[in-house]
């Protein structure tokens, strides 16, 4: 390059030379024009320019041709070494892999198939397929080391039919290569050692990490007797730090005795297992020790057998306390060994039987105790008594325990247990559960009444026990809440009764208490009396109460009907009610209402009576009388009515004064003379002077006797008489009406001192109803009662009753 560019360097010198011959000085330049100058200056610069273009030209062919000879030499060089590289790489049976920068795919230099198991191809790099799984781990994670980093790889693996294949990798410029060559010869042997070798220490290893592990001494001895090994539990029994400071110290786990009948054991051959006491970490406890010998030695191990010495004793004690627990039993006990020989009984067994303590001391047979109880009639009569002794001794032979029940000739029943021993022979239990099955047949029978009776109760019962779940419940209760027999099969919990309950009744709060009331402490059980009103309309009483077992019984009562009735009664109360005050209501504003026009009509009605406005024809007259009439009476009844309108809003008031009680009558016989004498009735008055006077209010003492005559004048047939009559007693003056009318039935005899209630059979004359009503209201007000008495076809007796104390205490106030 610097030979190409030297030329160009010197074009400007060459140029200026070739100007200076041309022109000689800057006078002859000067002497020429500038026109002139110009033109000779650009000849000379295109001649130099093509001198120098022809000398690059040349130098440029001459260095071409040098640089072709150059890359044809090394073209050459580079053929024979790679000749040289695919012979040395066909003498070894091996593969390169590599992997070029920018390239796609890695190169494959080698036949691959020639490595033992490895696969053609790119197929090669797949190292699961023909190495073992731990080669091909190790493999892969080198690869993907050296590609990523560069890091080189050695190693030596292993394919899954036991070849040993040498991988070898490294970085080269910008490749990546990766050298996979068989192992044979010297190098296979080496790999197959350092394999085992490795396997070895493997092996050592796990070993090593067992025994350390192990809670037991363990050690190793070489063919001397000395000791090269010992693992943690070794130091420790030794008060050593670790295994290793035991070796170094030398420290021994036995005694002297123990070690040297270990080492003339091993010498011999064989294994040295001896119980022996030894001090482990400063304290006395027994080993079993096993020592085995070796080809090289010998190995060693101690296990503590301390606690299983300790559980021994415990046992021996604990069976010696379990003879003196079973000795205390109720229950018949008897134990036989292998033989059938009686090992041990208690003090149940020899009173269950009643056998003399010395035959049993002799340890006698289960057999000959058969044969003697038999001989006694002690047992259950048998047709065969060969077949069902050999039955029963078939538990010698079992493998779990036989139960049979035996009915005594004396009317005992037992139930006997043959349970089989774990080191051979039987153990007996004889339970007597005579009274036990006549308490459970007792009990079955009231348990079968208690659930016929529940189960026709037309109530819902259920009864939960302690625990909370369901004991006991009737159909009407699965019938009432919808639930299915699966269901309340398995005993379900009271919560998730109350929930599948709640469900079809949205009542939180209920479902809570009742839930407590259910499933609290049986102590703070309370009882519970709740309502439900289903969304269907049902209504249902609610009952818990705690039972004495810690149990609540529930009852779900269906009182639909009953709330029903009850509420169309209360309905019905309210409506009558209401319709009483709506009635009182209308007539106290009809009566007001119409009073006053009828106060002008009778006004009107005297005034053309009155002859100083005019004479009337008879005709006139006889119809201004009616008027008259008529209008006096429709008076009395709007007063009758006011005066109830008055009693009722308790605004009356009596003016109480003394009555006459003989004046009282005549005064209200003188309004009914007129009726009595168009009733063709006649008047009979009992009332002597001895009756005197009484403190009432005359006034309605007059109204009261004035309603009762003309009550009576109204029912009474023509040609009887009226009876009235007074009487005084020690504490009342008593007042008669009677009559000789048809008389009152029964049925109506308790109607007819309602209000608008009125009496029609058997008489010609009908009225608004209010006379008898006000003749009660008026008496009660005194304090008084009325009575009526009456017969059908004979007439009826009206008895006021007017308390002379009481009326005689408010006349002093």
């Amino acid at each position: 390059m610097s030979e190409r560019l030297r030329p160009r360097a010197a074009l400007p010198t060459a140029a200026s030379a070739a100007v200076g011959v041309l022109i000689p000085g800057h006078a002859q330049a000067a002497a020429l024009g500038a026109p002139e100058t110009a033109a000779l200056a650009l000849f000379v610069g295109s001649a130099l320019a093509a001198v120098v273009s022809s000398v690059l030209l040349v130098r440029a062919r001459r260095r071409i041709a040098e640089t072709r000879a150059e890359a044809d030499a090394t073209i050459g060089e580079l053929r024979a070494r790679l000749d040289l590289a695919e012979v040395l790489a066909a003498a070894d049976v091996q593969a390169i892999v590599i992997w070029r920068a920018g390239a796609r795919d890695p190169e494959i230099v080698g036949d691959a198939s020639r490595l033992p198991g490895a696969p053609a191809g790119t197929r090669l790099l797949a190292f699961g397929t023909w190495l073992d799984a731990s080669s091909a781990r190790m493999i892969d994670g080198a690869v993907e080391a050296l590609r990523r980093r560069g890091e080189p790889l050695r190693l030596m693996l292993r394919t899954a039919r036991g070849a040993h294949i040498e991988a070898d990798g490294r970085a080269i410029g910008s490749a990546v290569m990766l050298r996979l060559r068989d192992v044979t010869g010297e190098r296979l042997a080496r790999a197959e050692t350092d394999a085992r070798n490795a396997e070895l220490h493997a092996a050592l290893g796990r070993f090593t990490a067992l025994a350390e592990a192990l809670i037991h001494p363990v050690w190793l001895r070489d063919e001397s007797g000395r000791l090269i090994y010992a693992n943690e539990a070794y130091g420790k029994a030794v008060e050593a730090l670790d295994g290793r400071a035991a070796v170094e110290r030398g420290a021994e786990f036995l005694d002297q005795n123990e070690r040297a009948a270990a080492r003339r054991a091993n010498d011999a051959g064989q294994v040295f297992r001896k119980r022996a006491p030894a001090v482990f970490a400063g304290a006395r406890r027994i080993f079993d020790v096993v020592e085995a010998p070796a080809a090289f030695g010998s190995a060693a191990i101690a296990t503590d057998v301390s606690e299983l010495e300790d559980v021994r004793a415990d046992l021996s004690r604990q069976m010696d306390a379990h003879r003196r627990t079973l000795d205390e039993l109720t229950t018949a006990v008897a134990i036989f060994g292998p033989d059938g020989a009686l090992v041990f009984h208690n003090q149940a067994y020899r009173q269950l039987w009643s056998l003399d303590p010395a035959f049993l001391e002799t340890s006698p047979s289960d057999a000959v105790i058969l044969d003697r109880l038999r001989a006694d009639r002690k047992l259950p009569e048998q047709a065969d008594f060969r077949t069902w002794k050999a039955q029963l001794h078939e538990a010698y032979r079992a493998i779990e325990a036989r139960e049979h029940w035996w009915h005594l000739p004396d009317g005992r029943t037992l139930r006997v247990v043959a349970a089989p021993n774990p080191r051979g022979g039987v153990t007996y239990l004889f339970d007597d559960v005579t009274e036990r099955l006549a308490l459970e047949s007792r009990f079955n029978a009231l348990s079968k009444v208690q659930r016929e009776t529940i189960d026709h109760l037309q109530e819902a019962v259920a009864v939960f026990g302690s625990d909370g779940r369901l004991r006991l419940h009737n159909p009407a209760f699965q019938a009432l809440w919808d639930l299915s027999e699966e269901e309340l099969a398995e005993r379900p919990h009271a919560d998730q009764i109350l929930t599948a309950c709640g469900a079809r009744h949205a009542d939180a709060e209920l479902w809570r208490r009742l839930k407590m009331a259910m499933t609290a402490m049986p102590d703070e059980r309370q009882p519970l009396t709740a309502r439900i009103d289903r969304a269907e309309g049902a209504v249902i009483d609610v009952v818990t109460l705690p039972l004495p077992d810690g149990g609540t019984l529930a009852t779900f009562t269906d009182v639909t009907a009953r709330v029903n009735v009850e509420r169309a009664l209360r309905d019905r109360a309210e409506a009558v009610e209401a319709a009483a005050r709506l009635k009182a209501d209308f007539t106290s504003h009809v009566s007001y209402e119409l009073r006053s026009p009828l106060t002008n009509i009778i006004g009107f009605g005297q005034l053309l009576g009155d002859p100083r406005l005019g004479a009337l024809s008879p005709k006139q007259r006889e119809y201004v009388d009616h008027i008259l009439s008529s209008s006096s009476a429709l008076l009395a009844i709007i007063n009758d009515i006011l005066d109830l309108t008055t009693i009722d809003a308790g605004a009356m008031e009596l003016e109480l004064g003394p009555v006459n009680a003989r004046d009282a009558i005549d005064g209200a016989v003188e309004g009914v003379r007129d009726r009595l004498a168009e009733a063709g009735l006649g008047l009979e008055i009992d009332a002597p002077p001895s009756v005197g006077t009484f403190v009432a209010d005359g006034k309605r003492v007059r109204q009261i006797l004035f309603n009762l005559l003309a009550n009576a004048i109204g029912f009474s047939k023509p040609g009887h008489a009226v009876r009235v009559s007074a009487e005084r007693t020690q504490d009342a003056m008593i007042f008669r009406v009677a009559d000789r009318g048809s008389g009152i039935s029964p049925e109506l005899a308790d109607k007819v001192f309602d209000r608008f209630e009125s009496r029609t059979a058997g008489a010609a004359h009908r009225g608004v109803g209010l006379g008898l009503s006000i003749v009660r209201s008026f008496v009660e007000l005194h304090g008084g009662s009325v009575a009526l008495d009456s017969r059908i076809g004979e007439g009826t007796v009206v008895t006021c009753r007017f308390p002379l104390r009481a009326i005689n205490s408010e006349a002093a106030e």
